[in-house]
């Protein structure tokens, strides 16, 4: 990448910071006009889901249709599903150790006030449509990205075995997934406006709502995820890419970052991972394959915002969150986060499994105290969710692709 196109894209990067600088402070000096300008973020999200299905199911299928070798296919996707559940694992007990020294809540809540939860889902259900939907559909929502991805890698392992990369539909797939990327880009323009009132929104919405309890809750969850990503990323990024590597993921995880926590959604990241991906040196097939996979899958944020919504309720019924409650806890965080959509809110699916596991009895007090808490560290969650997609690529691409795969990259760039 030559220095005229690195200022261009630092240049971009700052116009957007800028524009959520300023769109946070005006919706703090104007709340009621903030929440008027709501629809111009609404439409760059809305946006930017509508490329994210057909990109999805391009990029996957296309990955998997033109493997040259289908024990390279599974062995990209045994690695990647691995390392999702490895990492999601060292988060949450990151996180159950951190509230055993901080915990959000210090004296249980005397006044509770129960909400109407509605009808929810059995255990079972979440299970089935955690992998499929009813009918062909139902696949091209947003809300089935799971669903969408084990019909891609199907769809793309039958495109494979019927002839492979020298087939129209795997030629299609390649094309469309180009195409795709080049759509984003140009919604990428509109992106500053859009960042502008998404955060002047935010800030108009949930500024006041944060009490003493939910403020101890923040104040552990968001220099969590800072401090995670200068220490947990770093030797993620050496792990997989050896020397040079963790220069070059800074280099390239911020507008990952941007993007995520701009749109509090990994689905709608996915699209600006594979470019950086691809500026990196990131083998095409692993990309195609961890980043849409990791948008649904590899939710490291979720799993701390997992581990703090379970202590957050034990401390306000007055419960004890001993030793004796690691395991299931980490289990949980981990299975829920990797069932979670990619979507802002994920459906709430993670909520209804807490209450169902751990506060069945108390669902109605439960689950509007965890929605709250969900809302409110969304954004970083996000942000670490999404730009630790990226950063598992490079551990992925070390077991396909030999230990060497990076210093390979950037002594070709420099030929």
């Amino acid at each position: 990448m030559n220095k005229k196109s690195v200022a261009q894209n630092y240049t971009f990067l700052g116009i957007m910071l800028g524009a959520m600088i300023l769109g946070a402070l005006f919706g703090w000096l104007a709340p009621s006009a903030a929440v008027a300008i709501k629809p111009l973020g609404t439409v760059f999200i809305n946006m930017m889901f509508c490329i994210v299905v057909p990109l999805v199911f391009a990029s996957i299928s296309g990955a998997v249709a033109n493997m040259k070798s289908r024990k390279r296919a599974g062995k990209i996707m045994g690695t990647t599903i691995a390392t999702f559940v490895v990492t999601g694992a060292i988060a949450a007990v990151i996180m159950f150790l951190l509230v055993q020294l901080f915990p959000p809540v210090l004296t249980p809540w005397t006044e509770l006030q129960a909400e109407e939860m509605g009808e929810y889902a059995t255990i079972s259900d979440m299970i089935v449509n955690f992998f499929t939907t009813s009918d062909f559909v139902g696949l091209l929502s947003r809300r089935a990205m799971l669903p969408l991805i084990v019909f891609s890698i199907l769809f793309g392992f039958a495109v494979n075995l019927n002839g492979g990369s020298e087939t129209l539909v795997a030629k299609f797939l390649e094309d469309l997934t180009n195409v795709m990327l080049k759509f984003v880009k140009i919604v990428t323009y509109y992106a500053p406006i859009a960042f502008f009132a998404i955060f002047a929104d935010l800030v108009a919405s949930y500024g006041p709502q944060i009490t003493e309890s939910y403020g101890r809750a923040l104040l552990l969850y968001y220099p969590l995820c800072v401090v995670y990503i200068f220490t947990a990323f770093p030797l993620f990024a050496w792990f997989g890419g050896g020397k040079g590597a963790v220069k070059v993921m800074f280099q390239h995880i911020v507008k990952p970052a941007v993007v995520s926590l701009g749109t509090c959604s990994s689905v709608a990241t996915i699209p600006t991972n594979m470019e950086e991906a691809e500026a990196t040196g990131i083998s095409k097939d692993v990309s195609d394959m961890v980043l849409p996979l990791g948008a649904t899958m590899h939710m490291d944020g979720s799993c701390f915002s997992c581990v703090l919504k379970i202590a957050f309720v034990l401390g306000v019924f007055g419960q004890d969150m001993g030793f004796g409650r690691l395991i299931p806890i980490v289990l949980v965080a981990v299975l829920s986060s990797v069932g979670m959509s990619g979507v802002p809110g994920g459906g709430y699916i993670g909520e209804y499994i807490i209450c169902s596991i751990f506060f069945p009895t108390q669902m109605e007090v439960a689950f509007p105290i965890l929605v709250a808490i969900g809302n409110l560290v969304d954004p970083p969650a996000t942000m670490i969710n999404s730009a630790g997609d990226y950063v598992v690529s490079y551990i992925v691409s070390r077991f396909v692709d030999g230990k060497d795969w990076l210093q390979k990259q950037l002594a070709a760039k420099k030929d």
